[in-house]
């Protein structure tokens, strides 16, 4: 871990965020151009490459990744095979999923390769300011201990997402025990305690049926409940989505709402892989789980110790409202909106550009119109496709960032698709 007093006043490039995308950009970075290596810094507050990822998938006790064998942010993607040749009962069906361990201490010895083990700094980036500096375009990056670093070029390597409520939700008074009711981000299965509980879990995806597992595995009795129908999908978007398949027709659309529009049909939605779908079948058959599909909460109130919960078809479901619950979680997800990214006040203000339902409109670099701000993962969509938060997204978002930071030329801001 460098100490933030290390830091330079002046750098290249800022990449914020130590996630699997801003590993992925390093190490192919570096690949082609191994003089960046002393030009840019990682700034991210846990100071440790993958700390938050790696700290989901140890709070939901998630066994494997749902992404392929071949995709991770080395840059060859034969890599984690050959790692994983001694540990081949690590690879799950049907297509060589990498269990969580197998995977976590892959990316240790890709960060080892790399020599990347001291690269992320601990700071918070507080703001981030454009400026022009001898005539020339500028960051001004203000950070949580008080420094300011000043880059040449910026990339987002950050999730953006903030969790998303019900309305129902929002308008609770904070009457009750803040354990009781909670957004699936802030519930850490190791060390819970719930035997004899009854827990609603509101959402058809992946992290619903995590957490349903975890809770069950600890004697709690688990409602699943979602405006929908649970349904099986090995991936949360089709694979062709991973090639030329559906992305040539995708980066053939001019309209940036139809690009939109076509990312959400193709996530649909929560979806559950069929290996954990059917274990919660399995579940309810032994009366450990209670399916709750195309139904949604209407209120809860907290009566004393437990919640009452009435849903919207309180005729077909009355015994809902009967039944006193203890906890309430909720993985319903994550809103991405840049205007509501306070990183990218002043940015917004000096270069605007257009959104289409909170995501940027991009150049084909996936630069912000206007400067050298580039951004990664999930707000980068509507040039990356569906799969851009994935892992296969970071490796596409690289083809087209590294492009542009390693050739000099390319320095135009007009927006391209």
């Amino acid at each position: 871990m460098v100490n933030a007093a290390a830091l330079p006043k002046m750098i290249d490039l800022a990449i914020v965020g130590a996630g699997p995308q801003a590993l992925t950009l390093v190490t192919h970075v570096l690949q082609k151009k191994k003089s960046m290596r002393n030009r840019f810094v990682v700034l991210d507050p846990s100071g440790q490459w993958l700390q938050q990822w790696q700290h989901q998938f140890a709070a939901y006790e998630i066994p494997h990744l749902r992404s392929p064998v071949v995709h991770h942010p080395d840059t060859n993607p034969h890599a984690l095979r050959a790692f994983a040749e001694s540990r081949a009962n690590e690879l799950f069906p049907p297509y060589d999923l990498p269990g969580t361990r197998l995977f976590q201490d892959f990316c240790q010895e890709v960060i080892r390769r790399w020599q990347l083990q001291d690269r992320v700094i601990p700071t918070q980036v507080e703001h981030l300011e454009p400026i022009r500096q001898q005539g020339r375009q500028r960051f001004q990056l203000t950070l949580s201990n008080g420094q300011v670093l000043t880059a040449r070029r910026v990339v987002l390597a950050i999730a953006g997402g903030v969790p998303h409520l019900p309305d129902w939700a929002k308008a609770l008074p904070k009457t009750y025990p803040p354990e009781r009711l909670c957004h699936s981000g802030q519930v850490d299965l190791r060390g819970l305690r719930l035997g004899g509980e009854r827990i609603l879990i509101v959402g058809s995806g992946l992290t619903a049926g995590h957490l349903a597992l975890g809770a069950i595995a600890r004697r709690a009795h688990v409602m699943m409940m979602a405006r929908r129908t649970f349904y099986e999908k090995l991936f949360d978007a089709e694979p062709g989505w991973l090639g030329p398949k559906y992305l040539k027709g995708f980066h053939a659309e001019p309209s940036w709402q139809t690009r939109w529009q076509m990312i959400r049909d193709a996530r649909n939605g929560g979806s559950l892989t069929p290996a954990v779908l059917t274990k919660l079948r399995r579940l309810e058959r032994d009366g450990k789980l209670s399916f709750y599909e195309q139904c949604e909460v209407q209120s809860a109130t907290w009566k004393e110790t437990a919640w009452q919960v009435v849903c919207s078809h309180p005729g077909a479901h009355n015994c809902i409202t009967h039944l006193p619950i203890d906890r309430i979680w909720l993985a319903t997800g994550s809103t991405l909106d840049v205007h509501n990214w306070l990183l990218l006040s002043a940015v917004r203000e000096r270069y605007p550009l257009p959104t289409v339902q909170g995501l940027p409109v991009l150049d084909k670099h996936l630069r912000w119109p206007g400067c050298n701000l580039f951004i990664m993962g999930g707000a980068a969509a509507l040039q990356i496709g569906p799969v851009a938060r994935n892992l296969f997204g970071a490796k596409l978002a690289c083809d087209r960032i590294v492009p542009a930071l390693i050739k000099e030329n390319l320095s135009h801001f007009r927006v391209q698709a």
